[in-house]
């Protein structure tokens, strides 16, 4: 029987756990005649009784594995975790909190027979996420896609479908500050979509703050461009470039031709003038020391060259 895995991050989900479990126990019954189910709960160093609950429906059913982590890792840590260990053909990831429509899960299956290797969920309203949430989540998605080297879909989630060959190549990446759905975008592949509205959170509290949004936001920035690392380069080459022709111009005006439009530079001024053009020059520097980190950062974070879909050799 082939299976699908079923990854399912956790963090304080000891009420909801059951609910989804009771769900995604009506798909396996659906599909049970092509493909088994492995749940697997990846226990995010939750400080409730989540780590209890997934213990017992493991005991009782041996479709559900867990991998539980020492601490509180992080979501993106989460995943991996759970990709890095899921047997199946393919796996499908979705959140503990039933935002994520189970209901759907056949419909990411039919999509992947159809030949797509990823299935990506997209969010289509989050009347829940609140004004400041989903403005911030707009210029996110704004700002990410002028300086990425990959185009994110606004509102691509983390609940999508992998092919057993994603998941492979997927397993490659070494880099540890990591947006998986980033990751995912930048390996490429074959790709549908599934548009879905969120759901209510049934039970407890979201796990993701403000501020971890925010460090999630910057890794994001960091991760997927050296945007960031050459904005002194970019602000250096303006600076010198301005103050370059102002300094030109005061010189010719005021002591070559003799000051004829009466403008009267004063000493402080052209000295200000002088400074603004060494800073200048110090950004343009950094900016050029960037570039050497770039192709350092390249290395460190050590992504395959190139990936390979299929071969014939």
């Amino acid at each position: 029987m082939r299976i699908i895995s079923i990854i399912v991050p956790v963090y304080n989900e000891e009420k909801n756990i059951p609910l989804l479990y009771d769900k995604l126990t009506i798909i396996g019954e659906e599909i049970r005649e092509k493909y088994d189910l492995e749940i697997i709960f990846v226990n995010d160093g939750s400080t409730d009784t989540s780590q209890q609950v997934i213990s017992d429906l493991s005991n009782s059913d041996d479709r559900v594995k867990y991998v539980e982590l020492s601490r509180n890792f992080g979501k993106e840590v989460a995943l991996t975790a759970g990709i890095n260990n899921c047997r199946g053909v393919a796996c499908i990831m979705l959140d503990a909190d039933l935002q994520h429509p189970v209901e759907l899960i056949p419909e990411f299956i039919r999509k992947w027979k159809e030949g797509a290797e990823t299935v990506i969920g997209i969010r289509e309203e989050n009347k829940n996420g609140g004004l400041i949430k989903n403005a911030g989540s707009s210029l996110f998605y704004r700002i990410i896609n002028r300086i990425a080297s990959v185009n994110i879909i606004p509102g691509a989630t983390d609940f999508r479908l992998l092919d057993r060959i994603v998941i492979d190549e997927f397993n490659k990446f070494t880099e540890r500050n990591r947006i998986s759905r980033g990751l995912m975008d930048w390996l490429g592949f074959k790709r549908s979509y599934i548009w879905f509205k969120v759901g209510e959170r049934v039970r407890g509290r979201p796990g993701y703050s403000f501020f971890k949004l925010l460090r999630l936001a910057m890794n994001s920035f960091v991760s997927l461009s050296l945007f960031p690392l050459k904005i002194a380069g970019y602000l250096g080459l303006l600076i010198t470039t301005i103050s370059g022709i102002m300094g030109l111009f005061i010189f010719i005006e005021n002591f070559i031709l003799k000051d004829p439009m009466e403008l009267k530079f004063s000493g402080p001024a052209m000295l200000a003038v002088f400074i603004m053009f060494l800073v200048g020059v110090v950004l343009s520097c950094l900016g050029l020391m960037a570039l050497y980190i770039a192709a350092i950062h390249g290395e460190v974070v050590n992504r395959p060259l190139y990936v390979v879909r299929k071969k014939n050799i």
